[in-house]
């Protein structure tokens, strides 16, 4: 690539005075990240900004469920499900740090933390449509949990997607879900500031098609897909360079799974939506109930498009007021993808753009009013952009 960050980047792409995430939004896990605490990352530019509440979830009838930068809040807005709420977040946001230890080191080891594990895994296990169901009486409750669950990015009737949704869920009730203040690029610019302090060099424009191109080095990290892995891995076992035999089996067994297709909106104003509470999330999950969200999860993993699909709608504005300024200033730069199935062709232009419309349009009567311009960016032009997103696989 000719920029550094891969899909971590951000362009005017809506005009001057725009600052649009190209990828990579919103950060629970970068807000939380140990390494970048370690590198000190503010100190060289990075600034994460946060909107009023982590992520807000537009119910049907006016409704929304909110998730709070607190338990105790989060757990007073559910009613009923209050008591529960707490039970199976409480201890995970209580100790984020250790069971971020546990959770995001390697798989095969002993955990740093094995009580906490220990008391994370039944929920964590599970199916998240399963826990939603047996754990929660109230809509805003489950679409609380299956929401956070979606970002998985599968059937939330999978084994293991309970995860997702404990961990997003307690990562916004402790660290938040913030946004980088003028765009996600200036990350990658505190990256780069970073390693030039110790250094160490970018290389540019050049795709190493084999790994016999490189140096002799301790250890070569591939940030890459098994599709690409293989590739530059070649063919044979040449020692200290290739992939063993049973590795490569293993990843040309891999199945790439459900794609985003992103639409990028500058609009006259904020997003109307009917209950104003989302209007002060940097997230939201855009679906209904709980049903159609299980649903429209299972219809694009199994190839088929949901007439109501799942869509997620950044609003950095909400954190981030730089994204909009100078020729568009007053104006409101908005980010929302739709899961869609695994590189899916639009059977007409505009296709799925109208389908995320028709979704937000749903919850915020007005919407389509109020756009200016519209970038669409389809499975396809996701690859095509950055070779990892296969299929629009992110």
């Amino acid at each position: 690539n000719a920029h550094p960050g891969g899909a971590a980047a951000s362009a005017a792409t809506l005009g001057p005075g725009t600052i649009v995430d190209l990828g990579a939004a919103g950060h629970p896990f970068g807000v939380a990240s140990p390494v970048f605490r370690d590198l000190d990352l503010t100190s060289h530019g990075l600034e994460w900004v946060h909107a009023e509440v982590p992520m807000a979830h537009p119910l049907p009838h006016g409704e929304a469920a909110i998730l709070h930068r607190d338990v105790e809040t989060t757990a007073q807005g559910l009613g009923p499900d209050a008591g529960r709420w707490r039970s199976i977040h409480g201890h995970v946001t209580e100790h984020i740090d250790e069971h971020r230890e546990n959770l995001l080191g390697p798989m095969l080891r002993v955990p740093p933390h094995p009580f906490r594990l220990a008391r994370f895994g039944p929920v964590a296990a599970a199916p998240a449509s399963w826990v939603a169901n047996a754990a929660f009486s109230t809509e805003a409750a489950r679409t609380l949990f299956l929401g956070s669950a979606a970002h998985a990015i599968v059937p939330l009737t999978m084994p293991f997607t309970g995860a997702f949704g404990m961990l997003f869920g307690a990562l916004g009730m402790s660290r938040g879900w913030p946004v980088v203040r003028g765009g996600t690029g200036q990350l990658v610019k505190a990256l780069l500031s970073v390693l030039h302090t110790h250094g160490g060099r970018v290389h540019l424009n050049h795709e190493v098609t084999n790994l016999a191109e490189l140096p002799a080095a301790d250890a070569i990290i591939l940030n890459l897909t098994p599709a690409q892995v293989l590739r530059v891995t070649g063919t044979t076992d040449e020692a200290g360079s290739q992939l063993a035999h049973p590795t490569r089996r293993r990843l040309r067994g891999w199945r790439y799974g459900t794609a985003a297709y992103k639409v990028d909106f500058l609009l006259d104003g904020p997003i109307p939506w009917t209950n104003p509470a989302v209007a002060g999330a940097g997230t939201v999950h855009v679906v209904g109930g709980s049903q159609e969200l299980i649903r429209a999860e299972a219809d694009v993993a199994a190839g088929r498009l949901p007439r109501y699909p799942f869509v997620m709608v950044c609003q950095q504005h909400a954190a981030d007021p730089t994204r909009a300024t100078g020729d568009a200033a007053g104006k409101t730069v908005g980010w929302a993808y739709a899961h869609v199935p695994h590189g899916y062709q639009e059977t007409r232009p505009g296709e799925i753009a109208r389908l995320i419309t028709n979704q937000i349009e749903r919850f915020a009567p007005g919407f389509q009013q109020r756009v200016l311009k519209q970038v669409e960016t389809a499975p396809a032009d996701l690859e095509s952009w950055n070779p990892n997103l296969i299929g629009g696989d992110v």
